[in-house]
């Protein structure tokens, strides 16, 4: 029986985008009948949400061992205080296992070089997942001072883990320039996000009544980052159209004190913010807004990306409003209907999409079909088990 090694920093019942598709994918994956072994996590994502599990559970062919990490926001100082002590905790446990390959998932390069460090001690295939160019996006985000001095040494990390993969996976076409022109001798494959069953079985209402209602309701659910870029576009987009938008926001991140003094200072009674929630409840929102509003930061680096979003507001019978350029744009264009999309932080782009969207919607079946998240993880799972 083959034995597989799964890293990722989130799992189940945490709530992010990793955690979603990791869990989807040990679900599939211990249909192939190998014997998986998960390392994460407590739960962690949000410090504004608590939920509990099993430090270690095991069913049937699966193990799941979660790790304590200190407690942590999101400042650059809280991750790595966190990732160390998850590197500690995974090096620890796999030192007394023997396993056939390692698989691992990462946004943030980190758990990716985990994965490369147990590959190369162990001898074993690596197979990586690989959700966000970590290096890329440091650049853009970081002081121009600081990223000069964390680049080469970022980099260096980059290569070693990226070299160390037997196969990469890229959640998003949009990175296979970036691939190609450093790592082109590295098997890829292209297993996006999709749409969880919650979202495909979510009961659809009728939207049309949107095109006549006084005051929309525009929900936006998820991070609250620099990545999202929230406090450059909501509070002036808000502010402009008060009397005709109601903006909720559900979520947590580093940004969210920023958020909320912008609003403060604008002093807006239209702008709604509230804590992350559990999935049943957010479904509920979804169901109740009008509109469902996406952004990223108006960075080179996410040129590149595909938002897992899209894909649960793409099963709503919902408009879409999005702040986004680059790949996730073409993206829109080719996959999703009834999607207004506007340049990132742009106030004026902003408005006058939200005056041109169209609240009758057809159901976005064929979409759903496409991304649904059991089939993608189904044939990810196929192709991890084949690497050896």
């Amino acid at each position: 029986m083959k034995k597989i090694l799964v890293l990722s920093f989130y799992y189940k019942p945490d709530l992010c985008a990793g955690s979603f598709r990791c869990t989807a994918l040990v679900d599939e994956l211990a249909k192939t009948g190998a014997s998986i072994h998960v390392i994460t996590t407590v739960p962690n994502r949000y410090d504004s949400f608590k939920v509990e599990a099993d430090k270690f559970n095991k069913t049937d062919n699966v193990a799941i061992d979660r790790i304590t990490i200190p407690r942590h926001r999101s400042g650059i100082l809280d991750q790595i205080k966190s990732f160390y002590a998850f590197y500690k905790g995974v090096m620890n446990l796999v030192a007394v296992n023997d396993y056939d390959l390692v698989f691992a998932t990462s946004s943030r390069l980190f758990t990716a070089f985990l994965g490369a460090q147990v590959s190369r001690e162990k001898k074993i295939p690596l197979y990586l997942d690989v959700r966000d160019l970590f290096v890329d996006t440091m650049r853009d985000i970081l002081h121009p001072a600081v990223a000069c001095l964390a680049g080469p040494v970022l980099s260096w990390i980059e290569r070693y883990t990226f070299n160390s993969a037997k196969k990469i996976n890229l959640v998003s076409k949009g990175f296979l320039p970036y691939f190609e022109k450093q790592y082109l001798d590295i098997p890829t494959s292209f297993f996006s996000n999709g749409i969880d069953k919650e979202f495909i079985q979510a009961p659809q209402v009728d939207n049309n009544a949107g095109a006549t209602k006084s005051t929309i309701n525009i929900l936006y659910a998820g991070n609250v980052g620099e990545g999202q870029g929230l406090h450059k576009i909501i509070p002036k987009m808000a502010d402009r159209l008060k009397k005709q938008i109601y903006f909720k926001i559900i979520g947590g991140g580093g940004m969210l004190q920023k958020l909320r003094d912008e609003v403060s200072k604008l002093d807006l009674k239209n702008v709604e913010i509230v804590d992350p929630m559990c999935r049943e409840a957010l479904i509920k929102e979804y169901i109740k807004s009008d509109v469902l509003f996406l952004h990223l930061n108006d960075y080179e680096a996410f040129q590149k990306v595909l938002p897992s979003k899209l894909f649960e507001y793409g099963a709503m019978n919902k408009p879409i409003l999005a702040g986004i350029s680059g790949y996730s744009k073409k993206f829109v264009k080719s996959e999703l209907s009834d999607c207004a999309v506007f340049s990132p932080t742009d106030i004026e782009d902003a408005v006058n999409k939200f005056e041109s969207l169209n609240y009758s919607i057809e159901t976005r079946d064929e979409f759903i079909k496409k991304f649904e998240r059991k089939k993608i993880m189904r044939e990810m799972a196929e192709d991890i088990y084949g690497v050896g």
